[in-house]
């Protein structure tokens, strides 16, 4: 069956859900996981490329999102559940050891994955996001009390839903738009994207065609399942005290854009996060990139991927 796209797609039952999944190739399996707002499309230029290393590629639309189940609560998305995904998928491909690429909260979940199941890995690579315990911190940061913080905007059942879905083409030329920021200088009780102009140009790295994709996935989905996602990031910690000290054991990889602001997340995250891994082979930022580094310097972020998963894969030969 042919996505909209043109990319094999399977409906494939995993941990109690449906995953809608882009399976291309054959080889070893590479899993590549997205993020907020987007769906497994944010991948389309790896797709290719990753096939021709000799790789047996699965991009789902992760729970709550695009094609995929879209359980009715809150509880359902928690990150044992989102890892538990994530194997199970590969269990469902026949694949008892995988290689694993995340971005943006597809990121969070390859990063607990390693944590949870490293015997299942291969390697994982994480884009935007540095590895970093999640927790209470991240809903509320420090200084930003009387700011705007998305995060802290998606908590309430129902709020950020109903901003996005009154016009989602008007949302998603927000998301996609050539100028974006953060909204930290708004005021706590702002809304996301306000009453201002919808933006009349989108980032050079979406086409018309790519924003219309995305506005057809969240069509389908709307956006309870991926807020979801956010409102469990504060029961993190209490999910998983064992990883308090863990270190991610498989070898690992991390890539950013060097103007993304989920880097400064963390006060120096991007070196920070070495101590957390037993076995870091490298990291990089892309000049020039924002936090949309795969659309925005998508052959810069391929070879990267196919480099990393292809030394380890020569490893095991």
């Amino acid at each position: 069956m042919l996505d909209a796209a043109g990319r094999h797609e399977e409906h494939i039952n995993t941990n109690r859900i449906t995953l809608r999944t882009i399976v291309e190739g054959d080889g070893p399996l590479a899993i590549l996981l997205h993020g907020f707002p987007r769906c497994w499309y944010l991948w389309r230029h790896q797709i290719d490329p990753l096939k021709k290393a000799g790789f047996r590629v699965a991009v789902p639309d992760q729970r709550g999102y695009g094609a995929s189940s879209r359980p009715e609560r809150i509880e359902d998305y928690n990150i044992l559940e989102l890892a538990a995904d994530v194997v199970r998928l590969a269990d469902a491909l026949g694949e008892e050891k995988f290689y694993l690429v995340g971005h943006d909260w597809g990121c969070i979940v390859a990063w607990y994955t390693a944590w949870l199941y490293p015997h299942r890995l291969n390697c994982v690579m994480g884009l935007s996001v540095p590895l970093s315990p999640i927790g209470p911190y991240i809903v509320n940061p420090p200084g930003l009390d009387d700011n705007f913080w998305y995060i802290r905007y998606f908590q309430n059942p129902g709020v950020a839903e109903k901003e996005f879905e009154a016009d989602i083409d008007r949302t998603m030329r927000f998301f996609n738009g050539a100028t974006q920021e953060m909204g930290m200088s708004k005021p706590r009780d702002a809304t996301m994207f306000g009453d201002g102009p919808t933006p009349t140009e989108l980032s050079p790295a979406i086409t018309e065609e790519d924003n219309a994709y995305y506005v057809a996935s969240y069509t389908e989905s709307g956006f309870r399942g991926p807020m979801n996602w956010y409102r469990n990031m504060s029961r993190i910690p209490t999910l998983t005290p064992w990883l308090e000290n863990a270190k991610v054991l498989v070898p690992a990889y991390f890539l950013g854009g060097a103007k993304d602001p989920v880097l400064s997340f963390v006060p120096d995250g991007y070196n920070r996060q070495d101590a957390l891994f037993s076995d870091l082979r490298g990291k990089q930022l892309i000049d020039g990139a924002g936090h949309w580094v795969q659309e925005e310097e998508p052959e810069a972020v391929s070879k990267a991927i196919v480099d990393f998963l292809s030394s380890i894969r020569g490893e095991a030969d």
